[in-house]
């Protein structure tokens, strides 16, 4: 299989996985306070990659390619996760897969400040049509129990997502498998921290549904998507590789309505096509899917290093 196709095989597993993703989080806080559900999960998933670095001696980065793979993970791990675990305790993973699919806009205004993409108008329309979708989701909200801090605490997810895409490209490269070993340990730390500051308990799970969800977070949600991502990144701009939160949601609400019994409401039928519109105007429609010149590490296999 050529480059290109493994990259797209990728990235059609990045949009299953992350589907999916945001409902077996959900089964975790169903049980587990949200920053221990978190940090549990990402010390596993970094225990995992650190075996694997350690199996197939690859060098663990240093001086700005180490402050990259930390910066990663404090944003994308750390603050980013932060914020998904506690709104996603309010918000179904149908209707927060959706809002998480504005992350291409936000990834575009924040490579722009960046200096990693030229302006263009038609995100900066796309970008008003998708946030008005959310606010037309909001307005609903009431019936549906969903509470503006934890809506806002998602959209702020899906910006954290956007900067720690963008921020990885201006480090020097290193390899995706101790990248993320360190930015997923890194994110640990914080959440587990949070854990401790907020009083949270911090039990195992009893429930064979929260063990099963949090396995799949662990191996297949964490350790094996994120190395997933950063393979698709280095053959893809970050704008690009952002869509695949556009696609999340056709996952995630039929995974929702089928397992959780989620119901689809007046305003997520008309707010959520409308925030997917403004994706597709904004991004979609005027930028295709090309190779970046941008590099992240050398070329690895997609759960191992070579």
């Amino acid at each position: 299989m050529n480059r290109d196709r493994l990259t797209l095989v990728a990235f059609a597993l990045l949009v299953v996985f992350g589907g999916v993703n945001a409902l077996a989080l959900r089964f975790t806080i169903r049980e587990l306070p949200p920053f221990w559900a978190g940090g549990l999960r990402f010390a596993a998933a970094a225990i995992f990659l650190l075996g694997l670095v350690v199996i197939q001696r690859l060098p663990l980065p240093r001086g700005r390619a180490l402050v990259g793979a930390l910066t990663y993970g404090i944003i994308g791990f750390g603050a980013g996760y932060a914020f998904a675990y506690v709104g996603f305790q309010h918000v179904s993973a149908g209707l927060g897969m959706i809002v998480l699919a504005v992350t291409p806009l936000f990834a575009f205004g924040l490579a722009l400040l960046h200096g990693q993409e030229a302006f263009r108008w038609r995100p900066l329309l796309g970008g008003l049509i998708a946030l008005a979708g959310i606010a037309f989701m909001f307005s609903g909200s009431a019936s549906s129990a969903v509470p503006l801090p934890a809506l806002l605490a998602v959209v702020a997810f899906a910006i954290c997502n956007a900067e720690a895409s963008v921020v990885v490209k201006q480090f020097p490269k290193s390899h995706p498998v101790t990248t993320n070993a360190i930015g997923l340990l890194a994110g640990a730390v914080i959440l587990l921290v949070l854990s401790v500051l907020f009083g949270e308990p911090r039990p195992l799970p009893t429930l064979a549904s929260t063990w099963v969800a949090l396995a799949y977070l662990i191996f297949l949600g964490s350790s094996t998507l994120f190395m997933l991502f950063l393979f698709v990144l280095k053959s893809w701009p970050v704008s690009t590789v952002s869509y695949m939160f556009v696609l999340f949601p056709l996952v995630a609400v039929g995974l929702s309505v089928w397992l959780e019994g989620a119901a689809i409401t007046p305003t997520l039928a008309v707010g959520g096509p409308l925030v997917l519109l403004g994706v597709f105007v904004g991004a979609l429609a005027q930028t295709p899917f090309v190779k970046t010149p941008h590099r992240v590490g050398p070329e690895p296999c997609l759960t191992c290093a070579e």
